[in-house]
């Protein structure tokens, strides 16, 4: 995997081949791939080059992908981009208030001058590309009772925020319905859950799974579970909060993690039931980072734990993947089958 670019980096040389740019944008990162076509394979793309970008660096995703271009040497055998974000188009825009920048279609399309810009939803790209996964490329989390069935596959993680999107098989090519499952009512599920719903329904009048279930989410149970301990909040960002649950240096950011692992089991669960999912993947930037806490947590128990559905539940598999490229694979396999809108 590519470390995280720099306005230094050194310029790439390339094939000289039809290519397509690809990139995966979400609120921290912006992972941006040259890809060519494979008529036939375990893909429909091969990555030829690969950057991970660090969003607050950068001014805006035009800059980012100049960069990419620029340093890859060979702007003009390039006439195609697809970019999978979190958001939704909106004239000239994609609307996302997770984003570290406003971005304009028009604008990424003529700088780079691009016949073709195709725009997506990052967790549609995500849910695309587990079709080519093997298991050596995820982790179990839990494993079936049975052999994997045939059917809806449910692709979901916290990171900026809580995405989710479900990859439905067909012919000649599988589909993929694009969900806001995050914005579902937040549910609690004992009483501690209901006293910090409760301090949440202070704030707002509607709080959702991604209030809880995300980076932001994180924090947000720290500052409750804080004060339900009677606790000072002395800890302001996510990373620094999972740190300190995983290293067991602070109480509440123990519990708040916790709650998190327990929530997220639940959700989960729920998602798998409404869509009838055969296979869950857990995606986000959060969850490989704390794998050996939520195998250890209630998200196994409260997954499970929906009364009469609990023995289908018992036949779902649910496996951990790493973001890595599977966006920037994603997102270049739905333009190549048409599923991307041009912009």
């Amino acid at each position: 995997m590519a470390e995280v670019a720099n306005p230094r980096s050194a310029p790439q040389r390339l094939p000289q081949e039809s290519l397509l740019l690809a990139a995966d944008v979400g609120g921290t990162h912006a992972r941006v791939g040259l890809v060519s076509r494979r008529p036939d394979g375990a893909s429909p793309v091969t990555v030829l080059r690969y950057q991970r970008y660090a969003c607050a660096e950068w001014p805006s995703l035009t800059a980012v992908l100049q960069h990419f271009v620029t340093y890859l040497d060979a702007p003009a055998a390039i006439g195609e981009c697809v970019v999978a974000c979190a958001g939704y188009v909106l004239e000239d825009a994609i609307v996302n208030d997770n984003l570290a920048w406003p971005v304009s279609i028009g604008e990424i399309r003529d700088s780079l001058a691009l016949d073709r810009l195709a725009v997506i939803n990052d967790f549609e790209a995500v849910a695309w590309a587990t079709q080519f996964l093997a298991d050596a490329d995820t982790l179990p989390v839990i494993e079936a009772a049975a052999p994997r069935q045939h059917g809806p596959v449910l692709v979901m993680g916290p990171g900026t925020g809580l995405g989710s999107a479900v990859l439905l098989q067909g012919q000649p090519h599988a589909s993929v319905l694009a969900t806001e499952a995050g914005q579902i009512a937040l549910a609690p599920g004992n009483e501690r859950e209901i006293e910090i719903l409760r301090l949440f329904a202070r704030e707002r009048s509607h709080v959702s799974f991604e209030y809880a279930l995300s980076g932001p989410g994180l924090r947000n149970l720290y500052r409750a579970v804080s004060a339900l301990q009677g606790r000072d909040a002395v800890l302001a960002e996510p990373n620094a909060i999972t740190y300190a649950a995983l290293t067991r240096s602070d109480a509440a950011a123990i519990e708040a993690l916790e709650v998190f692992c327990g929530l997220l089991g639940s959700f989960t669960g729920d998602l798998a039931l409404l869509y009838g999912a055969r296979a869950v993947f857990l995606a986000g930037g959060i969850l490989p980072q704390i794998r050996q806490l939520l195998l250890v947590s209630s998200f196994r128990e409260r997954f499970f734990n929906k009364g009469v559905m609990r023995p289908f539940l018992q036949q779902v598999p649910v496996r951990l993947m790493e973001h890595g490229q599977h966006g920037v694979i994603g997102a270049a396999g739905m333009a190549i089958a048409g599923y991307a809108g041009a912009g």
